[in-house]
């Protein structure tokens, strides 16, 4: 009997198909991978490992998204050196540091310090500069490229797709540098876009900005669905401190970022006083240019945002890690409150309005950038800082910025599960205990910290438990071989405030991965995955045996 079911033909079809010369106008592969973000690199990763040939596509010059393109070091949980993390994302992070080892003049005691942080900064217990973050990921991709089982693409954009019925046929990218289109057509294609954009190009039923009370049953959430109030985005910068006067040109619309003041931050934007994320309360932080906190003070979110001092908080390399006179200065990243982009967002606009909306935020960076330079209170009572250092040659990206803008809220496709509030506040489920389900697919934990938004409203900070990722929220409810692999998972637009910091993704997107390779092995579709006990168990052990932790451990003081 005649076969026309898309879906089954591409399950059952050859294992490893060609993908071809990357100069041709059409190629082929097992997983199609959108996005090489750290959700889109961690599931080509899992899928080449699996023997699957893989074609991943990036839009930036550097693989890594939010680690590396948009230039944010790691937000992570308090016991991520012990547990609550892939093994994949272990090497990761033992990656970023054997960079430092090999490649840098570290002293004897940073050398041998097993859990290095070569910035010590204090928002995680591994801060450090994109570059470390590209150079990890390039060797972990090393030994499929040369192999041949992935190709990556760069820079590439997607523009269109062949859908059929419910199944991606094929996805068109644009190779921006060389003008040119290429159509991919694979098994699976996964969506590790930094704002989902196969959603729309697929015809994917998605969601944008907050749902309404009525819709998932979140106390915190309105009355009435806002599907243009969506969080901040921000254009992070680094900076150093060094001797002369590195005063940038007054920026072009300087006037109207300096007398900038939402109605909930007690003070113009371009200061250092504004709403503590947690109390909202306001108050004034202090910046010191190559100030020296006690070694002893350890980075854990858990117990203090670590913002007080901003010097310090997302320093990416601390000087005194490395022998007497390697460095200048320390090494800092700008990912402030002040630097937050409330004037609207990325998703539901037209393309010319994001274009103006990201132009806007750059502005508002530089402008950030010159008030510290020239206005900034200082320590010994005068202004200014001229001695400060945009640290362009580190990010690469325009105006001396990071690539890319520091997204924190996607597109979320509309998965059959969805982990909502409920389940994750420790006030509304009534536990500071793990939340359990049995699909799992990995675990984390983070604070639901959702920044201000372009609805106007003010930071939403809630206190939750540890979670496990229901694989519920990678499966679409009508797609059959689209997956989400990124921030586009079935969250909420509370809950994406948990699930959107790096460990996160990354989990997201190997979970998301291995799914793909094992459903062209067994020729069947995510949904009997989530759905069959038996598949749902080999799936759970062949991301065990990938590294996978499925559950937290049993441990006191969460």
């Amino acid at each position: 009997m005649e076969n026309n079911d898309p879906m089954t033909a591409v399950a059952s079809s050859a294992p490893h198909p060609r993908i071809g010369h990357p100069h041709a106008q059409e190629l082929r592969c097992d997983v199609l991978v959108v996005g090489g973000g750290l959700g889109g690199v961690a599931a080509a990763l899992a899928a080449a490992d699996l023997g699957r040939t893989v074609i991943l596509t990036e839009e930036y010059a550097w693989l890594g998204g939010q680690l590396t393109s948009q230039a944010v070091t790691l937000d992570e949980h308090s016991w991520i050196e012990q547990f609550g993390a892939t093994g994949r994302y272990r090497s990761l992070r033992e990656g970023i540091r054997a960079y430092y080892r090999r490649a840098y003049p570290l002293t004897a005691e940073a050398r041998a310090t097993r859990t290095l942080n070569p910035g010590n900064g204090l928002v995680s217990r591994l801060c450090a500069e994109p570059a470390a973050g590209v150079q990890a990921i390039e060797e972990m991709l090393a030994p499929h490229i040369s192999s041949g089982r992935l190709t990556v693409l760069q820079p590439a954009v997607p523009v269109a797709a062949d859908v059929s019925g419910d199944v991606v046929d094929a996805v068109t990218v644009r190779l921006t540098r060389e003008g040119r289109d290429v159509t991919i057509t694979a098994g699976f294609v996964l969506d590790g876009t930094e704002l989902g954009d196969l959603l729309p190009l697929t015809g994917a039923e998605h969601v944008t900005g907050f749902e309404s009370r009525d819709d998932t049953g979140e106390p915190s959430a309105p009355a009435t669905a806002q599907p243009d109030n969506q969080q901040a985005f921000s254009w992070c910068f680094i900076v150093d401190h060094v001797d002369g006067d590195h005063t940038i040109d007054r920026p072009e619309d300087y006037a109207a970022w300096s007398t900038k003041q939402p109605d909930y931050w007690g003070a113009p934007m371009l200061s250092l006083t504004g709403p503590d994320p947690r109390t909202l309360e306001t108050f004034t932080r202090t910046f010191t240019p190559n100030a020296d906190v006690p070694d002893a003070v350890i980075a854990d979110q858990g117990k203090h945002a670590g913002d007080r001092e901003l010097w310090t908080f997302r320093r990416m390399l601390d000087r005194r890690n490395f022998e007497p006179g390697a460095f200048p200065s320390d090494i800092v990243l700008v990912n402030w409150p002040m630097i937050d982009y409330i004037d609207g967002p990325l998703v539901g606009v037209s393309q010319e309005q994001a274009l103006e909306h990201q132009r806007q935020a750059r502005q508002q960076s530089l402008s950030m950038l010159y008030w510290l330079q020239t206005e900034a209170p200082r320590p010994d009572g005068g202004t200014g800082f001229p001695g400060l250092r945009l640290r362009g040659d580190l990010t690469g990206g325009p105006d001396g910025l990071a690539q890319a803008p520091y997204i924190r809220e996607s597109r979320r496709a509309l998965t059959v599960g969805t982990l909502t509030e409920s389940e994750l506040s420790i006030e509304v489920s009534g536990t500071d205990q793990p939340f359990r389900t049995p699909d799992s697919v990995g675990v984390g934990m983070y604070r639901i910290d959702l920044h201000p938004s372009s609805g106007g409203d003010n930071y939403l900070d809630i206190a939750s438990r540890p979670f496990e990722i229901p694989l519920g929220i990678l499966v679409p409810r009508r797609m059959r071989n689209l997956l989400p692999a990124g921030k586009n998972v079935g969250t909420t637009h509370i809950t994406n405030g948990a699930l959107r910091l790096h460990p996160v993704e990354w989990n997201v997107g190997e979970a998301a991965g291995t799914l793909a390779a094992f459903c062209l092995d067994r020729a069947v579709e995510p949904r009997a995955v989530q759905t069959t006990p038996g598949l749902l168990s080999e799936y759970q052990t062949l991301l065990t045996q990938g590294g996978a932790e499925l559950h937290w451990p049993a441990v006191a003081g969460y």
